[in-house]
C-alpha cells in the first residue's frame, strides 16, 4: 500500500552521521516542523549500484540543503558496516566524504513499515519460520513534508538506479504548490509555467503550450 498522503512511519535506530559518528537514537522526528526530508533506502553496503546513488546524493546535497531539505539514507546493514564503508576511499569501492545520515535498519522493521522490504517471513510446510525473498530493501525513495506527511514515493528494483535530479525537481514542485497554490503539469521544472487547478486554468495552460 502506498504511503502517499499518510504520516511517515517514525522510528529510532542507530545511524552514522557526519560520515564518522555513530548515534544510537537517530529519528526523522527531529525534522518535523523544520525541514522536508528525502528518505531513501538502498539494498546493501559495499555493492555496485548503491555507491553511485549515495555519492550522487552527496554531490547534490548543497542543492537539497539550500531548499531546506534533509537527505537521509538507510539500509539493513549494521551501523558498524556503514561506518566501515564511509571510511573506505572511493577508488577502493567506498563512499568516503558522504556527510548525510545513514540509518542502520538491522531489524528490517523500518524497511517493512515503509513497504520496501524485498521479502517477508512465512512458515514452511514443516512449520519452520523462514524468510521468503531477499531480506534487504528495494530502492525506495520518499519525500516527506514538514508536517511529516509522505508527498511522493517511488520504489525501484535492485538493478535500477535513481535519478537524483528528479528528486530536486519534485522538491521544487512541492515548494511551488505550497507557495503559489498552483498545480504543476507534466515535465514541470522551476521557472516554467504552472497552472490553476480549474478547467479554465487547464485550458489556458494548454493553449499557451501548443
Amino acid at each position: 500500500m502506498s504511503l502517499v498522503g499518510k504520516k511517515a512511519p517514525l522510528f529510532k535506530a542507530p545511524a552514522v552521521i557526519n560520515g564518522e559518528e555513530i548515534v544510537q537514537d537517530f529519528s526523522l522526528e527531529q525534522f518535523i516542523g523544520e525541514k522536508e526530508v528525502v528518505f531513501f533506502f538502498y539494498p546493501k553496503d559495499f555493492t555496485f549500484v548503491c555507491p553511485t546513488e549515495i555519492l550522487a546524493f552527496q554531490e547534490k546535497l548543497a542543492e537539497f540543503e539550500k531548499r531546506g531539505v534533509a537527505v537521509v539514507g538507510a539500509s539493513t546493514d549494521t551501523e558498524e558496516t556503514h561506518l566501515a564503508w564511509l571510511l573506505t576511499a572511493r577508488d577502493n569501492g567506498g563512499i568516503e566524504g558522504v556527510t548525510y545520515p545513514l540509518v542502520a535498519d538491522v531489524s528490517k522493521t523500518i524497511a517493512n513499515n515503509y513497504g520496501v522490504l524485498a521479502g517477508d517471513w512465512n512458515y514452511s510446510e514443516e512449520g519452520e519460520l523462514v524468510f521468503e525473498g531477499a531480506p534487504i530493501a528495494y530502492r525506495g525513495t520518499f519525500l516527506i513534508d514538514k508536517a511529516g506527511i509522505v508527498r511522493h514515493e517511488t520504489v525501484n528494483d535492485f538493478p535500477l538506479g535513481r535519478n537524483i535530479d528528479e528528486m530536486i525537481r519534485l522538491v521544487d514542485a512541492l515548494h511551488h504548490v505550497e507557495k503559489h497554490g498552483e498545480v504543476c503539469p507534466a515535465n514541470w521544472e522551476e521557472g516554467k509555467e504552472a497552472m490553476e487547478a480549474t478547467r479554465e486554468g487547464v485550458s489556458s495552460y494548454l493553449s499557451s503550450n501548443k
